[in-house]
């Protein structure tokens, strides 16, 4: 009787933890736009305070998706083998609809070569951080979301690089090797470490769970003030044609993410979260891989898109939870 206690103990405060990681998850998404706003601001006004901290970009990427690994469990990976078709049509929509925008939107505003290479990037980035958030606030489906979340972020060493190098290097020179080396240290190794780290020391990372969403916002504050203040000069003079080019590359992918979910017959849920893992892009890595591979000033597409991105999803969310499913 007593061990039947202590299980349902466990039980229960496991719940308890992950309700609460769960709360806190919510409230770090809806305050993540309004620290990305500051940190852009605070980059772009005292350029000078961040100097020489370009280096570090990929080492906090790394931090991000440390965290993002150390949230995944086994029934993230059980949902792929699920729905298997559900979640092949999501990465192809993801990496077929985003990086194809990119390059359109590129020729169609006729951008710089620095500017049409870091929207390019963007577009062929896996899917963002907080797309899983938003697809529950948006009362979408979860587990579809993860799936393809988590997916997109294991094969982007296999398929950013060779679609940059497609599709932007009629812009700007693209060495894919070396970008293939990068994505995996900063991607994939740092996931496979916080998965390893939940396996290991669960009960000690559920306790940890509530704090790992604000871990991830700050670091991600962070960036997004060292790439402004990179490209602080820059941002005058092209911020508005960049913004123009982020809303519409947005945009877009939304409103296309939520069609290929309702052509492949994913339901109301599943389009929901198509339309955020379509359109929503972990912008983060694009910004490390454009300031290393390209330079600051394509890496600005990449921080307007992190706090753009945020800010349509939260509202587009709060829409779509209004609406039946």
């Amino acid at each position: 009787m007593s061990t039947e206690r202590t299980e349902h103990h466990d039980t229960a405060a496991s719940a308890t933890t992950a309700a609460t990681g769960d709360r806190s998850a919510r409230r770090a998404v809806t305050v993540f736009p309004v620290l990305v706003l500051l940190a852009g601001a605070l980059g772009l006004l005292l350029p000078g305070s961040f100097a020489g901290w370009s280096e570090g970009v990929p080492y906090l990427l790394g931090v991000v998706m440390f965290c993002m690994g150390v949230t995944m469990t086994p029934e993230d990976f059980r949902g792929v083998a699920k729905r298997p078709w559900a979640v092949a049509l999501g990465l192809v929509a993801h990496y077929v609809i985003m990086p194809g925008l990119g390059w359109a939107i590129a020729h169609l505003l006729h951008l710089s070569p620095q500017l049409a290479a870091g929207v390019i990037l963007v577009g062929c980035a896996p899917s963002g951080t907080a797309s899983n958030v938003v697809t529950y606030l948006a009362r979408g489906d979860v587990a579809l979301s993860v799936s393809v979340a988590t997916v997109s972020t294991v094969l982007a060493p296999l398929i950013t690089p060779p679609l940059t190098l497609l599709l932007a290097g009629e812009y700007l020179p693209v060495d894919a090797g070396s970008m293939v080396t990068d994505i995996l240290k900063t991607v994939l190794l740092p996931v496979l470490a916080g998965i390893v780290v939940r396996l290991v020391a669960s009960r000690w990372v559920t306790r940890a769970l509530p704090v790992l969403p604000w871990l991830s916002a700050l670091t991600i504050a962070v960036i997004v003030a060292v790439v402004v203040a990179g490209s602080a000069d820059a941002i005058k003079s092209a911020a508005l044609l960049v913004f123009v080019a982020v809303v519409l590359h947005n945009g877009l992918g939304l409103a296309l993410g939520y069609g290929a979910g309702r052509l492949g017959r994913l339901g109301e849920g599943g389009s929901r979260a198509m339309a955020f893992e379509v359109g929503m892009q972990n912008s983060g890595l694009a910004a490390s891989l454009a300031t290393a591979h390209f330079s600051p000033l394509a890496a600005l597409p990449a921080a307007v898109f992190s706090v753009w991105h945020n800010i349509s999803g939260a509202l587009a969310a709060a829409w779509l939870s209004r609406r039946p499913r």
